[in-house]
């Protein structure tokens, strides 16, 4: 008898996520944090090259030709609207969808508890993530700045090496055909090297990152200049991922563009640029910080295992 009908989840695992949610909102609620909610769907993707979106079509009758749909990667560009319109600090548990591989730390389908905080920067946001993880019932934190972390495991400064140099050592570390990028290459000697490592002893802040792997933060204009953001690790895994958040409209669409440029490099489809995230900057985001905290990844640390199926109801092999 076929018996992958039942849950992947153990009843205790089941539970464990349930109290850790309430947490969650206990702890929200406790600093006057709001809950929204945001449409999964947008007419607009997410332009990353290293991101792949799920994506339907939507047959309506009043729109005539069928209209294509994004199943959303996160949802900050909706919340980032709401934070525009006036709501404060927000958060959101969402589920969230990407065309990516299964395996022990990656599902199609999971939880993102993302997480805003106005007048806030990195520094302020993880120290209440910290907070967050002390109610959690986690030791204290450690915080270390990339370029200090990366030329102790390395022997490279990634903020002042020259891409030569990157090429070589990922070359020598086993990337097949690598390119002369510089995001890429540096993503891959930190995987590589240095990401399994972190975190196993106590939860591990890294935070500013160099220029070119920004995303949607801000750059603090430093000799040498520095992204603000922050990843947090924890058994080796990548928990959550947060920004002293991009205000300017302008430089926005410039990295979407960047984004899309990337992706024919690649190969990959253009993604359309969401205008409406751009005019919700136009008409001025507050000064915020941000974070995106996988939450089952959460929950398979909280739970002792190293496997996702373990933590999630119907993983993608039981659908």
């Amino acid at each position: 008898m076929v018996e992958d009908w039942r849950p992947g989840a153990t009843l205790a695992k089941i539970k464990q996520r349930a109290r850790l949610l309430k947490t969650i909102r206990a702890f929200m609620e406790e600093r006057g944090i709001l809950e929204v909610e945001t449409p999964v769907f947008s007419r607009a993707g997410n332009t990353d090259p290293s991101l792949e979106s799920f994506t339907t079509t939507f047959h309506s009758p009043q729109a005539g030709a069928p209209e294509l749909f994004y199943l959303h990667t996160s949802p900050e560009f909706a919340m980032k609207r709401l934070l525009a319109a006036g709501t404060g600090s927000i958060y959101q548990i969402a589920r969230v969808f990407r065309n990516e591989e299964c395996g022990r730390q990656h599902q199609p389908e999971f939880t993102l508890l993302e997480w805003y905080r106005t007048d806030f920067d990195h520094h302020q946001l993880m120290d209440e993530i910290a907070d967050l993880l002390k109610a959690l019932n986690f030791g204290q934190s450690r915080r270390v700045a990339f370029g200090e972390l990366f030329q102790e495991r390395t022997g490279i400064d990634p903020h002042d090496c020259d891409v030569s140099t990157l090429y070589k050592a990922a070359a020598d570390n086993g990337l097949v055909n690598p390119d002369r990028d510089r995001k890429i290459l540096l993503e891959f000697l930190f995987d590589r090297l240095i990401g399994s490592g972190l975190g196993h002893d106590a939860p591990l802040f890294v935070y500013d990152y160099p220029v070119c792997q920004a995303a949607l933060a801000r750059i603090r204009r430093d000799p040498p200049p520095v992204a603000e953001r922050f990843e947090l690790f924890m058994n080796g895994m990548e928990i959550a991922n947060g920004y002293n958040e991009l205000r300017d409209a302008a430089e926005q669409k410039a990295r979407f563009e960047e984004d899309n440029k990337m992706r024919r490099k690649k190969g990959l489809a253009e993604i359309p640029m969401d205008a409406r995230l751009l005019a919700a900057l136009e008409q001025g985001l507050p000064p915020c910080a941000g974070v995106a905290v996988g939450l089952e990844r959460l929950l398979m640390v909280l739970s002792g295992t190293d496997s996702i199926e373990d933590v999630v109801t119907f993983p993608s092999n039981r659908l």
